[in-house]
């Protein structure tokens, strides 16, 4: 089912969009807390719906690689340009640092596509992954990354950071996928971003995400829904899309939250561990994080970050340590 015109950006909100705006205790002392040790969350550059109720439950995802984006999808806000290469190299210690001080039992590590260099940035992004184990080994991390292109060996390296979980979103269908993402981006690339990630670690959660509202139809949504667990993907979320400026593409539909819960019972019968479906769910998504927590460190999902379960230590060889930081240059010409 589709919409028979697409909606305009000032259209009225069905009721189940519209939330109160984020406030309370929690939210305040982490929001300042954030701003003194100067880092950004994509929970708020993206106004995220549910920023107070994942801050209150210690979740929280953070953005690197700057903020300039080298592709330009149809639904996202990030600014879109050419950053020719510029990375700081002393990130990845200043977030695990930053992150170790605000208590939080779950973060996702997100980033921006990064095709000027040559690894994609994954090189940069296993050095977080590496230097939160060091700074807070209490804490569950997700990697929420690009397609690196569909290279092999820089999923590798993103793999073999040991992320709690590996996470890549395939956003939309695969009819809709030439016309709503990047033209670099493609449907079957990024299965094969998640299928590989899951050969390469079997007893890790791979995990993916799909808008709905851009014009696709509901067996499509199944159609997409079948392809990702065929691939691996152990958790998903779905969401409905909301247009961030009248720039972006249009929302064809509000799909109702009765539509979401057949698209989550669907998804049980495929065979997810764990589903989460919903007008206002997005990619990190604390009910999700906490399935994550609850099957990674059960004795402690109630608790604080402080104790750790067996399965949620994870570390590397030193020689492969290094192999992840590779001094050449990593820029592309």
């Amino acid at each position: 089912m589709t919409a028979s015109r697409a909606l305009k950006l000032y259209d009225p909100k069905p009721p189940w969009l519209k939330v109160r705006a984020p406030g309370g205790e929690n939210y305040t002392r982490l929001k300042q807390t954030l701003r003194e040790l100067d880092l950004y969350t994509v929970c708020e550059e993206a106004r995220c719906p549910n920023v107070a109720e994942c801050w209150a439950s210690g979740t929280a995802t953070v953005m690197l690689l700057g903020h300039t984006c080298t592709r330009g999808c149809r639904f996202c806000a990030v600014t879109t340009g050419n950053p020719r290469g510029a990375v700081d190299p002393r990130e990845p210690e200043h977030v695990a640092r930053a992150i170790s001080q605000l208590k939080l039992r779950y973060v996702v590590l997100t980033m921006v596509d990064r095709d000027d260099l040559l690894d994609g940035g994954a090189s940069h992004m296993a050095r977080a992954v590496l230097a939160l184990r060091e700074h807070s080994p209490g804490l569950l991390v997700e990697t929420l990354v690009g397609d690196f292109g569909g290279r092999k060996r820089d999923i590798n390296t993103m793999v073999d950071s040991a992320p709690d979980v590996f996470a890549h979103n395939i956003e939309v269908t695969r009819r809709l996928t030439p016309t709503i993402r990047d033209q670099r981006c493609d449907y079957d690339l990024s299965l094969g971003v998640l299928s590989h990630a899951k050969a390469r670690m079997p007893e890790r959660f791979v995990k993916s995400s799909i808008m709905v509202g851009v014009g696709e139809t509901d067996d499509e949504v199944l159609e997409t829904m079948r392809d990702l667990r065929d691939a691996g993907v152990d958790i998903l979320t779905l969401g409905q899309y909301l247009r961030p400026t009248p720039k972006h593409a249009p929302v064809e539909r509000y799909v109702p939250p009765e539509q979401f819960d057949e698209y989550a019972r669907a998804g049980r019968e495929m065979g997810f561990a764990f589903i989460a479906s919903g007008p206002l769910v997005r990619s990190s998504y604390h009910a999700a994080e906490g399935f994550v927590e609850a099957r990674l460190r059960p004795q402690a999902a109630s608790a604080s970050a402080g104790s750790l379960g067996k399965t949620a230590v994870f570390a590397l060889p030193e020689a492969e340590h290094a192999a992840l930081i590779r001094p050449e240059s990593l820029v592309r010409r």
